[in-house]
């Protein structure tokens, strides 16, 4: 199928008034957790001006890990001798039919939603953008239309910093950085967040020299003993330099120029072949003209919701990153299901009720969290309890694998001995979280825990020592 083609021709519809619907979705990643509104008889718009899927479909959480994995292959590889075992890691990446196999795969994915939309006749796409005129009509691709209920899902994109030369260069973000067609020998990265670290990750396992400049703390919405542990763990691949800032960047005869000031203000100069840009996310608030409205905005751009995700405006709702109640797609699926059962399926007027939400990062060491950070239990006063323990005191994490890194942290709370908080960083560690997430939704305690019987010699063991260790400190 020609892509192209196929989004600009489905149903290419012409109203010479107004037209009504039932629902307008406006964005088609996470906000299509509403297309099912459709399936009810209701006849629905959906707007997107790229491809349909969202950023997590398309240039976020699955073309990464489809590149990740192969990193973290390689990186298997190059380990392997501390297990007796003699390999040839005189790699050979070709890394163009890689990034290639990635994009064609997700967009095939993407254009299989487009056909699908395409024999739903209660389902009208309009691939352009979407401008507000009023508080509840809108302007697409030359047509005005409303509706009895408009649903805001335009996510985010990748912040670009205000650094003197950047603008103009070729520098990447998240999403140049995905489909890149050609290995750089070198690359500067700026940020040590999550995108940063997953993706500055792929490119030094291939076989790229990366430089990370962090102003402040890698990760440091992380519990801060995993977000050290983490450090400790990436620093034995990885070129970190920490408290440093680019305040120029100059591009020329194909080489990036960063001039880097430390915190004593010292000057320094870093050269590589590509630059990637990782500092955060801005909302796409910014392009609806909700100028034309009475939708609020919080001071960063976000669109402010009640506890039912309803806007300022009556009818008018709004979810995912657009929010920033939290910026991960299994949390604007949990918000979408939400405004479909509530409002279509067994309509009701009850506030969300979010369960612990978990996320991962997925570099090397990965990190797997849900609930809250000691940071956040001493802010609020809450009175609890910590056990802590490394993989390495855990037979399949020390003998095994032989981890170099890696830990688990529990926190209970002192009285009720309810599990407050898991972290885990090391291998597996996005995978492993899910038995601490299913404890925090079965409310469970920390004799809960302890009474479960663990496979042996199996890596949650881990857990169950640092749950051991909690109920050492009661």
């Amino acid at each position: 199928m020609n892509r192209m083609r196929s989004l600009s021709t489905f149903k290419s519809i012409t109203y010479k008034s107004m037209k009504t619907y039932e629902a307008i979705i406006i964005g088609g990643g996470g906000g299509l957790k509403l297309r099912p509104i459709s399936n009810l008889g209701h006849k629905i718009a959906i707007i997107e001006k790229e491809s349909l899927g969202g950023t997590c479909l398309n240039r976020g959480c699955i073309p990464s890990k489809m590149l990740i994995h192969p990193a973290d292959i390689l990186d298997e590889l190059r380990e392997a001798h501390k297990f007796d075992l003699k390999v040839d890691t005189n790699f050979a990446v070709d890394f163009s039919k890689l990034t290639q196999r990635v994009t064609v795969s997700v967009t095939k994915s993407s254009d299989s939603i487009v056909d699908a939309y395409e024999k739903n006749e209660n389902v009208d796409f309009y691939h352009a953008e979407a401008k507000f005129v009023s508080d509840k009509v809108i302007e697409v691709g030359g047509e005005t239309i409303t509706a009895n209920r408009i649903f805001i899902a335009t996510g985010a994109r990748p912040r670009v910093p205000n650094i003197e030369g950047l603008e103009g260069t070729p520098f990447m973000t998240s999403r140049e950085a995905l489909r890149r067609k050609t290995q750089p020998k070198s690359m500067v990265v700026i940020g040590g967040g999550y995108i940063a670290v997953e993706l500055g990750h792929f490119y030094r396992s291939l076989g790229t020299e990366v430089d990370f400049l962090v102003r402040s703390k890698v990760l440091r919405n992380e519990d801060c003993e995993v977000a050290a542990e983490f450090l400790k763990g990436f620093k034995l691949n990885h070129r970190v330099h920490m408290g440093v800032s680019p305040t120029k960047v100059s591009y020329e005869d194909d080489v990036f120029t960063v001039t880097v000031k430390d915190k004593d203000n010292n000057v320094s100069e870093m050269k590589a072949e590509a630059l990637f840009v990782a500092a955060g996310i801005v909302p796409n608030s910014d392009t609806l003209a909700l100028k034309n409205t009475s939708i609020k905005v919080s001071d960063k751009g976000f669109i402010e919701v009640d506890d039912r995700l309803q806007t300022s405006v009556p009818g008018v709702y709004a979810l995912g990153d657009v929010v920033g109640n939290y910026f991960f797609r299994h949390s604007v699926n949990f918000e979408g299901e939400y405004l479909l059962r509530t409002l279509y399926g067994a309509p009701t007027d009850e506030a969300i009720d979010y369960p612990p939400v978990p996320h991962a990062v997925f570099s090397s060491p990965q990190i797997g969290g849900v609930g809250k950070t000691e940071e956040e239990l001493v802010s609020e006063g809450v009175d609890f309890v910590k056990g802590v323990n490394t993989y390495t005191a855990s037979a399949f994490g020390g003998d095994v694998l032989m981890s170099e890194v890696g830990l688990v942290k529990l926190m209970f709370d002192r009285s009720s001995r309810k599990l407050l908080g898991a972290h885990i960083v090391g291998k597996e560690a996005s995978s492993m979280i899910h038995m601490c997430i299913a404890y925090m939704n079965m409310d469970a305690t920390l004799d809960d825990m302890l009474r479960t019987i663990y496979i042996h010699p199996a890596f949650p063991e881990v857990i169950r020592n640092a749950a051991r260790k909690a109920n050492e400190a009661f």
